[in-house]
């Protein structure tokens, strides 16, 4: 069992005394101090390989007596001092479990060990590197957030003077950048034939898992967005579907809430859509949910993969890549191909960044052909005529 001397941290404002010894191995570096309140000395020892390490050592506790901080903290035993504090703010739910989950099974193996005080962008980096190989961009991002987040709270507890993490979330991510014209479209079913096949073959397990398929691409939503609707969320006068909440598995059970733009979202019915839609509805209150599973429970992206077998099934049907959420991809790629505008799609999807809607555009030059012959048009034209002013008081 580790010394909890070792750990000890001098009170602000004490006056220490420092003494060295050398060692075999290294140093036994030591700073004391007399307790103010109970007048008795105390000390910490530190063993350490070279007299630079030794001097470190005596810089840090000098620092603990202005400022009350323990510098000498790995990662792993400071995040363990500040326990939740680092989530503040954040929805317990579903992002902070996810963030929670990145600082437990990507961050502090990665990191854990090093002293916060010397962490740095470089360090940080090059973890990022290593888990470019492994992980997908989403992964990586619920990894950077929660080391930023403990790292904040360094600075505020004066371990650190700046946040080497700070900028690490916007660096660009490799080979899972999806933030460019085009590049979401990769995740996309081709045609509604070929979506209708995957329906089918969900179809034959129980007609929910049908449903599920054709509403999450025909609405692009998520899967939960679909699990959240309810009959009343179908607006036959405008033919329109308003999603507005979601409903999946969190810390604790299931749980309903706000949409992840957290404000609702109008999505134009489809014509393949409306026999499912008139379906689900009929003989049901506004209320009721819209879409239940084979034994009336929530139907989570997860409950889809695990009844279809959905790896091996997509597998079979020649479709390698395709998750659940490729189906949301699926329709935000149709809505664009169809020619909406690009800030009507954006409300369509609920993306807070115009940006991220770009992602779904077709990568090629068709809009810019159809710029210019619009500005050619309007630059062939003959002027317009001016017609010359009356003048009906002589100019003085």
């Amino acid at each position: 069992m580790a010394d909890p001397r070792n750990h000890r941290l001098p009170p602000v404002g004490v006056k220490l005394t420092t003494d060295v010894e050398r060692r075999t191995d290294g140093f036994r570096a030591r700073v004391r101090w007399t307790d103010p309140s109970t007048k008795k000395r105390a000390g910490r020892v530190s063993h350490v390989r070279t007299m630079e390490e030794v001097e470190e050592f005596f810089d840090q506790m000098r620092k603990a007596t202005d400022t009350g901080t323990d510098s000498t903290l790995t990662l792993r035993e400071y995040a363990a001092s500040i326990g939740t504090r680092w989530t503040r703010g954040l929805d317990p739910t579903s992002t902070a479990e996810n963030y929670d989950a990145g600082l437990r099974l990507r961050v502090l193996p990665a990191l854990g060990h090093i002293q916060v005080v010397k962490i740095t962008a470089g360090i940080i980096d090059r973890t990022i590197d290593a888990w470019e190989t492994k992980y997908t961009a989403s992964t990586i991002k619920n990894s950077i957030a929660p080391l930023v987040r403990v790292l904040d709270e360094a600075v505020r507890d004066d371990i650190i003077a700046i946040n080497p993490a700070k900028h690490r979330a916007r660096r660009n991510l490799g080979k899972h950048v999806t933030q460019t014209t085009g590049a979401l479209r990769q995740y996309a079913i081709p045609d509604l034939a070929t979506l209708r096949t995957l329906a089918d073959a969900c179809g034959r397990i129980h007609q929910s898992y049908s449903d599920h398929v054709m509403l999450a691409a025909l609405l692009a939503a998520r899967g939960s967005e679909v699990s959240g609707l309810r009959v009343g969320d179908v607006d036959w006068t405008n033919r329109i579907v308003l999603i507005q909440r979601q409903h999946y598995p969190g810390k604790g059970g299931l749980v309903i809430k706000q949409t992840k733009g957290r404000r609702a979202r109008p999505v134009p019915i489809l014509d393949a859509l409306e026999p499912i839609l008139q379906r689900l509805t009929e003989g049901k209150g506004p209320d009721d949910p819209l879409l239940r599973g084979p034994r009336g429970g929530v139907l989570t992206t997860a409950t889809v993969r695990d009844a279809t077998h959905w790896d091996d099934m997509v597998k079979r049907l020649g479709f390698d890549n395709l998750t659940r959420h490729g189906l949301r991809h699926t329709g935000a790629t149709w809505l664009a191909d169809a020619g909406i505008p690009l800030h009507v799609l954006q409300e369509i999807l609920g993306h807070q960044s115009i940006e991220t809607t770009k992602g779904y555009l077709h990568p090629d030059h068709r809009h810019l052909a159809e710029a210019a012959r619009q500005a050619n048009q309007f630059l062939s034209a003959p002027p317009a005529r001016k017609e010359t002013p009356r003048r009906d008081t002589p100019r003085l």
